[in-house]
């Protein structure tokens, strides 16, 4: 059987023509096999997938039934089951999926406006140990697949027709460049017009820095945004809260971030008493200008890290202050979903029954 939503809209289309055409695209003897149809029907097929998506080949009842019974045995499409969702006052939306094997990842929909960003995730857990997220305390268990991120976006599709999210970005669970094959083939159906038809300048990558796959993001041609999950000004203080500092240094990732062609924004969670002095706006800065990047202040959601506390309104308003002083565009967020588990991982560390932490699930940086 071959997974049709685990490759990109061109290989798709190039299996089920081959599976079309009597050939062994399906992997299934008598899955199709021998069968010839139509040449169109590969117009009316590659469709069901991303654009007007079926939850299951016996839905799509344009097709005849034959043919819908051989293809669910060739191609069948696997789904996300929706566990549980949360509602905020202000809007946002939380959704914990669960997956074929019993793991469970988040998304979350922030509405503003006429925007509606999909925040998703591309691992079940995290292995790098950031003092400030939820989704660290719970270890690493998988990549996901690349079905299984653009699943974030399909099942949101199919609960309702035609609400594909304008906005997506890589800030959920789990580091995007330690899963670069999957997410590399997610980014391309995120975008490609028999996929979701979502603008490049609409899907931003969030990374801490993973530097060979951040060079093989630069390479693609599409103008994905970026944003570099900093936090800190100086390496030093980097490490103390994110220990992938000491594999990727951050004088190394500054310097990667040139080879980006459009502008780069930098990520800083404001930590009460760690990251957020005006000293420490001026080391900002100095990073910042050279590249011209925007920064994007963030407050840290309480649901996050329970240990640590947010920064007190008047410090970042003084922070923000501080940068456009320097000449550093910059952009003061407000933290979304106050009201439910909005923290990346909060909700899952949450639903998940208690138990310890195995020692291979412990961060590492070897």
């Amino acid at each position: 059987m071959t997974d049709l939503l685990s490759l990109t809209p061109d290989a798709a289309r190039a299996a089920l023509a081959d599976w079309l055409a009597g050939g062994a695209a399906g992997a299934g003897a008598g899955a199709g096999a021998g069968h010839a149809e139509p040449g169109y029907r590969v117009t009316q097929l590659v469709p069901r997938l991303w654009q007007r998506p079926a939850g299951s080949w016996e839905e799509a009842t344009d097709l005849p039934a034959a043919l819908r019974s051989q293809l669910a045995a060739a191609f069948p499409l696997g789904r996300l089951t929706l566990a549980t969702t949360q509602l905020s006052r202000d809007g946002t939306e939380k959704f914990l999926w669960k997956l074929a094997d019993g793991e469970a990842i988040e998304s979350v929909l922030i509405p503003e406006g006429k925007r509606r960003t999909l925040c998703i995730s591309s691992q079940v857990g995290c292995a790098l140990g950031c003092v400030f997220c939820a989704t660290g305390r719970m270890g690493f268990r998988r990549n996901l697949r690349a079905s299984e991120i653009a699943g974030q976006v399909r099942e949101l599709v199919l609960r309702e027709a035609g609400a594909v999210p304008t906005n997506i970005v890589f800030m959920g669970m789990g580091e995007p460049l330690l899963n670069w094959d999957a997410v590399d083939t997610a980014l391309t159906i995120l975008n490609h017009r028999d996929g979701f038809g979502i603008g490049a300048r609409h899907i931003t990558v969030s990374t801490v820095g993973i530097l060979p796959s951040l060079a093989q993001l630069a390479k693609r041609p599409e103008q994905f945004r970026l944003a570099l999950s900093l936090h800190a000004p100086t390496a030093q203080l980097r490490h103390e809260l994110m220990p992938i500092e000491k594999k990727y240094a951050l004088p190394d990732v500054i310097q990667a971030l040139t080879q980006f062609r459009r502008r780069v924004t930098l990520e800083y969670v404001l930590i009460g008493g760690k990251n957020d002095s005006l000293a420490q706006a001026d080391e900002l800065a100095k990073l910042a200008r050279p590249l011209g990047a925007l920064v994007n202040l963030l407050p840290l959601h309480p649901g996050g890290a329970p240990d640590l506390t947010p920064s007190a309104r008047p410090r970042m308003l003084a922070f923000e202050r501080r940068l456009k002083r320097h000449g550093v565009e910059v952009v003061l967020r407000r933290s979304r979903g106050l009201d439910i588990s909005a923290a990346c991982g909060q909700l899952r560390v949450e639903l998940e029954a208690r138990r310890k932490v195995r020692p291979q699930e412990h961060a590492r940086v070897e």
